[in-house]
């Protein structure tokens, strides 16, 4: 018997829909309440689908409404709904999907995929095709209605559908769909492109089959009137370019003049999804001998999509010329959320040990893309896509883009029109990296303009030359103090004191780049810029200050123990333990403030003993709460939130900072704590793919072991089995630390090392020797291994064969230490005990023993007594023979060291 509803049941729900659209949050909270209580009538969603889809004499939001509700009980609670409920709202559905109002369709729409999506697609069989036959209807809204479904299915189920389990609908889908693309109605275009373009990726084959009909039908669409036919166009063309190129090759030249004008088309949606193109272009093999004679065309389409828009100019406030705004409280939305990078332990190589091109200083990955001034915009448009597609030309072409894009730049630096100006200064930033070597000639005059710019009255031409001069501070740096460095950065400074807080934020920005670039440089300055950061801590609202916290952690990571100065530490540390004092436990302004104490800490080595033991013992206790919160959570998860881990890391960091920093100090600290224990706890930490806390342990077990060993030491035979496990180069970060933290152990632990010998070797052989390992993890893996030669010769010298050459190429780029010391002793050791293991790859041996540049004396003689060693092995006449196969270079090495 059909379903029907009570009036009294009805009129309540409908009641509660329209309450639920009030503005107060009492009335809204009494609502939610009671939806909550309704859920538990099993025929609760039989009214809901019935207000839906029958009631139309209701407004439409409330319909809307009442299905939006269902949706979400559909996801939350669908595996627990009566089948013949189940069966109700699955009829409805189908019933509804050509509903007169659009805004109806679509909720329709939304429920029936929620459903596919819970895996009922497959036990829906009549879904799909009465889905495409509704295609056919003559009834516009009909079509309309199932296209849509069939477009949120597509999206959330493209695997499925492309799967055995439903004996593979696409097949028919697929040819059914490019009928669609020349329908009289705009919006059935849309959709038609739309579902094919979900398939494009996956290269699923019921698609490629019909490859040329696709692409076909996308040129003819190309001129489309709708623009969101033409925005699925482009899609479409940026996806094939990326997964079929080589069926686009022969269209390219059309492709790329149809890309340049969509680039330009009136509408920005289209415009963004077309300079996309150029973004994946760049990627591509063809794209300098394809794309090269079109660089005059293509830069100043790009170069014009970097202005502010009339209403991001709008937004920003930019056209104001009093544009203080540093009174303004921030709004919460206005801050986004920091992810904190947990410690890793790397190593410092030779200059000239890795790339020899001059680079722009900073990790491009990492780097802001200077667009980010107008974070109050949407996360990307047509500025920023520009911008990057610039910036990836620059790479791919390099020097030979500069003379297209200087005349552009010299007729938009100097506009008298400030938008303009702003797009050029954006520009010469945005070609930095790939066109260094090819600007530097330029550099002396342009330097001193960015610097006259950083005065200007607007500021967001103010912030965006913040950015571009932080783009060129490895030149900066590398300069006359007294011409660039000093100016720039006395300009910078006062920038960071800006009466804007989006100058202040890109100054600040600006700053930290150029602190890494100059490191000790800094240091005849660091009173003057000690002063201005700490003066702007008075002056910063929220967002900024976590900016700030940044700066300051960057200035201690360059300068070192130069910050170790009575006046210097008076300056900084009232206002950091004062805002650390303030904060609670629970509050997340934690996370950038214990990173910049961690900094300081390191720098600040001695000079931080006065603030160690609150800030150690808040750290402790931070580590404690969140390891007892995550065990309520796991016993009784309704009862207790999970914690947030990342208070637990950041703490692990601190404390790896103040051991590293106050070195044997800590020691009175961990003994009178559970530290120790602690640490044992975070160790085991069950999801290292999600939370690096076992990172952050196992550095600061190293870091531990080289400050307060005897702490260390009773609990090894608990560590090292756990250290062991974590040496799968799977998860790098956490295995890169494990292996650290193994070699700091075993320099400590001597001979006692052996018995864990068989714990560890196997899976560090493995892991020097597997592909594409990554360089830090190789070298960390050839440090510990030569540490453990080191302790215990007799124990890895047997398998020297299985790891020598790889161990001396993955040495030979770091630069003279302790911990390259030790290895190398270990290596040659393990030579003594097994000479054998290294005949096959002297001559790696010997290149590794050249990158030292001033090895201590002892050291030296192990080198020299077995360089003389093999060279009186094998006799005078095999040796030369061998030394000429050297390069000049090595062989004179090798003389001037050990006289060979």
């Amino acid at each position: 018997m059909e379903w029907k509803p009570e009036e009294e049941g009805l009129r309540q729900i409908l009641t509660l829909l329209k309450e639920s659209q009030s503005p107060d949050t009492a009335t809204q909270r009494a609502v939610q309440q009671k939806l909550e209580e309704l859920n538990k009538y099993p025929d609760f969603n039989n009214y809901l689908i019935y207000v839906l889809t029958k009631l139309v004499t209701e407004e439409e939001p409330t319909r809307s409404l009442s299905g939006l509700i269902l949706k979400n009980n559909v996801k939350s609670h669908y595996n627990n709904f009566l089948p013949e409920v189940a069966e109700f709202i699955k009829r409805e559905c189908l019933s509804a999907v050509g509903d007169p109002s659009p805004l109806i369709r679509a909720t329709v729409g939304i429920i029936i995929t929620t459903i596919a999506s819970k895996g009922e697609i497959t036990s829906w069989p009549e879904l799909l095709p009465l889905l495409c036959q509704m295609l056919d209807s003559q009834d516009y809204n009909v079509c309309e209605g199932a296209f849509g479904a069939l477009q949120k299915i597509c999206e959330d189920t493209a695997e499925l559908l492309d799967s055995d389990a439903l004996n593979r609908p696409l097949n028919v889908m697929i040819p059914k769909f490019l009928q669609f693309f020349r329908h009289s109605a705009p919006k059935i275009r849309c959709h038609a492109i739309a579902c094919v373009n979900y398939f494009i990726m996956s290269r699923t084959q019921a698609l490629m089959l019909h490859i040329d009909a696709f692409i076909e039908n996308l040129f003819y669409l190309a001129s489309d009137e709708d623009p969101d036919v033409r925005k699925n166009v482009c899609h479409a063309l940026v996806l094939l370019l990326e997964v079929r190129l080589d069926r686009l090759i022969p269209h390219l030249p059309n492709i790329i003049e149809y890309m340049l004008l969509r680039t330009q088309d009136p509408e920005e949606g289209v415009a963004l999804e077309a300079c996309e193109f150029w973004l994946s272009f760049a990627e591509q093999n063809v794209c300098r001998e394809v794309l090269g004679p079109r660089l005059p065309a293509l830069l100043p389409v790009l170069v014009k999509g970097m202005r502010y828009s009339e209403m991001d100019v709008i937004l920003l406030r930019g056209d104001r010329d009093d544009d203080a705004d540093e009174q303004e409280p921030d709004r919460d939305a206005d801050i986004r959320p920091r992810f904190h990078k947990p410690r890793s332990h790397t190593i410092k190589h030779n200059v000239g040990g890795g790339d020899s091109n001059m680079s722009s200083g900073g990790d491009s990955d990492d780097e802001d893309d200077g667009t980010d001034n107008d974070s109050s915009l949407s996360d990307w448009n047509l500025r920023k896509c520009s911008a990057a597609a610039l910036d990836m030309l620059a790479n791919v072409f390099g020097a030979d883009l500069l003379p297209v894009l200087f005349p552009i730049l010299k007729e938009t630096l100097f506009h008298d029109d400030w938008v303009i100006k702003e797009s050029g200064i954006l520009a010469l930033g945005a070609v930095a990296e790939g066109c260094m070597v090819g600007m530097v000639p330029h550099l002396p005059d342009l330097v001193p303009y960015l610097v006259c710019c950083l005065g200007e009255r607007k500021a967001l031409v103010r912030a965006i030359t913040c950015w571009t001069l932080s783009r060129y501070s490895h030149w900066i740096v590398a300069q006359s103090h007294d011409l660039y460095l000093r100016p720039v950065m006395t300009e910078l400074l006062k920038r960071v004191l800006d009466n804007n807080k989006r100058v202040q934020e890109a100054a600040c920005s600006a700053f930290a780049t150029l602190e890494e670039e100059a490191c000790t440089e800094l240091v005849p300055y660091l009173g003057h810029i000690l002063q201005t950061l700490v003066y702007a801590f008075s002056r910063y609202q929220h967002k900024n200050l976590l900016i700030l916290y940044d700066a300051i952690g960057t200035l201690a990571d360059s300068v070192g123990h130069h910050l170790n100065k009575p006046e210097y530490i008076n300056l900084l540390m009232p206002p950091l333990i004062t805002k650390w004092n303030v904060l609670k436990d629970e509050d997340k302004d934690l996370f950038p403030l214990l990173e910049c104490l961690s900094s300081v800490a390191t720098a600040l080595q001695s000079g931080f003993l006065p603030y160690c033991e609150p800030v150690f013992r808040r750290c402790v206790s931070l580590i404690e709460q969140t390891l007892n919160q995550n065990i309520a959570n796991t016993q009784s998860p309704e009862q207790f939130d999970a914690p947030d881990k990342d208070f637990m890391i950041v703490a692990l960091d601190l404390l790896s900072g103040l051991a590293e920093g106050l070195d044997g100090h800590i020691n009175h600290l961990v003994l009178n704590s559970n530290l120790m224990q602690l640490l044992y706890q975070c160790m085991q930490d069950p999801m290292p793919e999600v939370y690096p806390v076992r990172q952050s342990s196992f550095a600061l077990l190293g870091d531990l072991t080289k400050a307060c060993f005897q702490h260390v030491h009773p609990y090894i035979p608990e560590f090292l089995p756990i250290l062991g496990m974590n040496l799968n180069p799977e998860i790098i970060s956490v295995c890169n630390n494990a292996t650290w933290a193994i070699g700091e152990i075993s320099i400590k632990l001597g001979s006692e090392t052996s018995k864990y010998i068989p714990l560890v070797l196997n899976h560090l052989v493995e892991i020097i020797n597997r592909p594409n390992t990554p360089k830090t993890l190789l070298e960390n893996t050839a440090i510990t291994i030569g540490r453990l030669g080191y302790v215990c010769p007799h124990d890895v010298a047997p398998v020297l064969h299985q790891f020598v050459r790889q161990w001396c190429t993955s040495l030979r780029n770091i630069r003279d230490n302790e911990e390259k010391d030790s290895a190398f002793r270990g290596i040659c050791q393990m030579i003594q005990v097994n000479p054998g293991g290294v005949v096959p790859d002297f001559m790696f041996f010997c290149d590794a023993v050249a990158s030292w540049s001033h090895p201590k004396e002892d050291l030296k003689e192990m080198f020299t007594k077995i360089l003389h060693g093999f060279k009186n092995q094998v006799g005078e006449e095999n040796w030369r023979r061998f030394t000429d196969q050297f390069p000049v270079q090595l062989s004179a090495r090798l003389t001037a060291m050990c006289g060979i």
